[in-house]
């Protein structure tokens, strides 16, 4: 029985673009959805919401809010769950630091996030912002396994009007680089448990003199799951890292690290302070105790290095080292050249499944610090994923540039229900203090995996339930009976952690008697197989675990659409309800900069209008409503309105941004309403409010328009002002009037 106290539709609160255009786009969906009798509600999970959440302690009753993204945990598992998820922010410790000086600065008495605990008080608060940290919210949600692809429309459109593609040469020398050994690939050892092995399992860390430390437990592991673990020498990545830095120089080409701090929470921004260090290595050899005494953690980036400089009473002397040391080392890849901010100054900046789809689209190119393009090295320390980079990489040598106008597409099934493969960014990541052991010991007392680490290498378990790995192969098999086309699952049988999956798949693929419409490669053959299929203009299904997933649904948009953003995003969830996610594409700071700045908002709502639309069909066939049925019907023909009349937003102040794309989405939608005939009562409604945007259209657009050009209030970055933003969101106030 559906629980009367949840919305029938629940629209999430984020950060950055995609919140800025919820101003603008939620009043129109909840006008809309009220003439259906669909409520929409709301629940808070940016990153501003989620610190205020956890500190209720330390705040007046005014300030204080719920923790809607446990209250979300909760929603997920029910069968009516009916959720549409914008891109929130996946916090790197900057981040969080800026988010907290904001609220601070607000009047809100959060304590500062502590670097290096000491006190019992200090451990507690780093505890609780632990919660917050790189991908803390997709785990809780994700209670299902994920079916994105590109909807109909946006692939039409974008075959239509392709983007633009770089050139790709032959000689080319942009390359990928990993370690040859000590990485996470070589190291990974997995299992799945039996009944008698399920359980509370520990892990323990055993120094040389034999003390123990217990690093974890608790750990519940129900009979069925797979079960990894393995390491990264920390030695073995600081003499990679040295080799390719020199590697690079030699080459005359850009040095550029792909990682991602966020969602790998733990073992990434590790492994990032590696490479600022390696950097600036006679930095830090000759000024490595100044640096440390002045709060410097190489995990924050060069950005935070250099905000600290004074504070070491060195300031002007080790900006001059700095400036020598740079001036010695490869140009790097820059993520703002302009504003010379390079690869290593902030560990969120860049992402490796954004940053190395964009240098494959541009012909293998990167910017440097010239602000010129340039082949480039891109350094993946660990080969798990790699591959598939290094692999499409050496492809389009070989062929030149894919061509929009003519590619198939790549659908995804990915398993990530339940925690399903949270590296590096699960609790059970572990940056290690001391040599010696680490054993992951089981409730029955058996030792299932071991490794003789060394103090500073970074040890992880990960694991996947049995449950969402059986509900992953069935969805699978019922999107390529949908489709009819190529499928195939990326499992490398000579990875510990994907053979132990192969032993679930086929079994499931044979009794199913679809054995042979699937294929099993390892990443790299099946993204050349993927890339030879859509270059003939066929289709095919990736089936993949939670990482790729991440990965390939903003590789194989980026290069279709020329945008992740616009993905169709679909979460079945396990216990009946449904997830819809909103594409794939970040939540684009650089977008609110020019906001800001030229009140110009570039964020594409495509993918909403996507997820909207199939939100309101689910709710449908859920509920019986068949008027939220002629709504969503109704959505998907204004999304090929806004498509078929280029009404998406422009790049340019002065020209048609966000706010513009979502008036003619609300009067193609008024307008496919009032013309439909399967509700009349919908229809009567909707006529007029058709009738009198299409005649306000002039003026409508006229004040959107006007509103453009000057720097904007919003009233904070991570916690705005939600009267200031609705007032810039919202200009037009004859569009208001109207919607109400």
């Amino acid at each position: 029985m559906a629980d009367p106290h949840i919305p029938d539709i629940i629209y999430t609160k984020v950060d950055e673009a995609p919140e800025l255009a919820s101003f603008s786009l939620l009043p129109i969906v909840r006008s809309f959805a009220d003439a259906a009798g669909v409520s929409v509600g709301l629940r808070d999970i940016s990153l501003a919401g989620r610190i205020v959440a956890t500190f209720p302690d330390r705040l007046t009753e005014a300030q204080r809010q719920e923790d809607d993204l446990a209250a979300l945990g909760r929603i997920v598992k029910e069968p009516n769950a009916n959720v549409i998820k914008l891109p929130n922010i996946s916090a790197s410790v900057p981040q969080l630091v800026a988010a907290v000086k904001e609220l601070q600065a607000q009047g809100y008495d959060i304590p500062d996030y502590p670097e290096a605990p000491e006190t019992d008080a200090e451990k507690d608060i780093r505890a609780r912002y632990d919660t917050i940290k790189g991908s803390a919210v997709n785990p809780v949600l994700r209670e299902g396994n994920s079916d994105r692809r590109a909807a109909a429309a946006v692939k039409k459109y974008a075959m239509a009007n392709p983007h633009s593609m770089g050139s790709w040469a032959p000689e080319s020398k942009t390359c990928v680089s990993s370690m040859p050994g000590g990485d996470f690939y070589e190291n990974e050892v997995s299992a799945t448990l039996s009944d008698a092995q399920a359980g509370a399992a520990k892990i323990v860390h055993v120094a040389e003199d034999g003390s123990e430390t217990v690093l974890k437990t608790g750990v519940d592991y129900p009979a069925g799951t797979v079960v990894d673990a393995t390491y990264m020498s920390a030695a073995k990545l600081d003499a990679f890292l040295s080799e390719q830095i020199e590697k690079t120089k030699d080459a005359g080409i850009l040095f550029s690290l792909h990682l991602k701090a966020t969602m790998m929470k733990v073992s990434d921004p590790i492994i990032f302070g590696h490479a600022v260090k390696e950097f600036l290595k006679p930095v830090f050899d000759t000024y490595g105790d100044a640096l440390k005494s002045a709060g410097v953690n190489p995990n924050s980036g060069i950005k935070d290095l250099m905000a600290r400089l004074d504070d070491t009473g060195k300031g002007d002397e080790i900006r001059a080292e700095i400036e020598r040391v740079m001036a010695d080392r490869p140009p790097m890849y820059m993520v703002d050249s302009g504003k010379g901010i390079s690869n290593l100054h902030v560990p969120s900046d860049v992402i490796i499944d954004a940053s190395m789809p964009a240098v494959i689209r541009a012909g293998g190119k990167g910017w440097g610090p010239d602000d010129a393009q340039h082949d480039v090295n891109c350094v993946i320390p660990d080969r798990s994923y790699a591959p598939v980079y290094d692999a499409a990489i050496e492809y389009f040598k070989e062929t030149g540039a894919l061509d929009p106008r003519t590619s198939g597409t790549v659908q995804n099934i990915g398993l990530m229900a339940q925690k399903a493969e949270e590296y590096g960014s699960h609790p059970t990541t572990f940056e290690i203090p001391a040599k010696g052991t680490v054993r992951m010991v089981l409730a029955n007392g058996d030792v299932l995996h071991e490794h003789a680490v060394e103090a500073g290498d970074i040890w992880r378990a990960a694991s996947a339930k049995k449950a969402p790995i059986e509900d992953w192969v069935k969805l699978a098999i019922e999107r390529q009976r949908a489709e009819g086309c190529e499928a195939i699952f990326w499992l490398d049988e000579t990875r510990a952690h994907d053979a132990e999956l192969i032993r679930f798949v086929r079994p499931i693929l044979e009794a199913e008697g679809v054995a042979d419409k699937f294929e099993i490669m390892a990443p790299r053959e099946a993204t050349r197989r993927t890339l030879e299929t859509i270059r003939k203009g066929e289709n095919s299904i990736a089936i993949t675990g939670n990482v790729l997933r991440d990965y390939l649904t903003d590789l194989f948009p980026i290069l279709e659409l020329g945008t992740s953003a616009k993905m169709l995003s679909i979460v079945k969830l396990m216990n009946g309800g449904g997830l819809f996610e909103t594409g794939a594409g970040g939540s684009a700071p650089k977008h609110v900069q020019q906001l800001q700045e030229q009140n110009h908002l570039r964020w594409d709502s495509l993918g909403e209008f996507c997820a909207l639309g199939e939100s309101l069909k689910f709710l449908a066939d859920q509920t019986g409503n068949e008027k939220a049925r002629v709504l969503g019907r109704g959505v998907e023909a204004a999304t090929q309105g806004v498509l078929d009349n280029d009404r998406s937003p422009s790049r340019k102040v002065g020209q048609p941004d966000n706010r513009d794309s979502h008036f003619w989405f609300a009067l193609y939608w008024a307008e496919a309403l009032a013309e439909q005939s399967e509700d009349s009562e919908i229809a009567d409604h909707f006529k007029p409010i058709a009738e009198t945007l299409r005649v306000n259209a002039d003026q409508i657009t006229q004040e959107l328009a006007e509103a453009q050009g000057n720097a904007v209030d919003l009233g904070g970055y991570y916690h705005p002002d939600a009267k200031k933003t609705a007032s810039v969101m919202r200009p037009s106030a004859t569009l208001n009037k109207i919607i109400g």
